[in-house]
C-alpha cells in the first residue's frame, strides 16, 4: 500500500501531507521500505511459488 492512501488516526488527514509529527514520522517510514515493502504477502507467496516451479522445471530437464 502507498502512503498516498492512508489517513493518520493522530489528525485525520492524509499521511502524505505530514501535518502531524506523526503523520511524518509514518511518510518517512513508508519511503524507506524498500522495493520489497509495497508487495503485499500474497504477491510475494506467488513469487516464491513462481521461483519454486522454476527451479523444479530446470531440475527435471537436466540430463542424467
Amino acid at each position: 500500500m502507498t502512503y498516498d492512501r492512508l489517513v493518520c488516526a493522530n489528525c485525520a488527514a492524509p499521511v502524505s501531507e505530514g501535518r502531524c509529527p506523526v503523520c511524518r514520522a509514518n511518510r518517512e517510514r513508508l519511503q524507506h521500505e524498500g522495493p520489497w515493502g509495497a508487495l503485499n504477502p500474497v504477491a510475494l507467496l506467488v513469487l516464491l511459488l513462481l521461483l519454486v516451479a522454476a527451479a523444479a522445471l530446470l531440475a527435471a530437464h537436466q540430463p542424467a
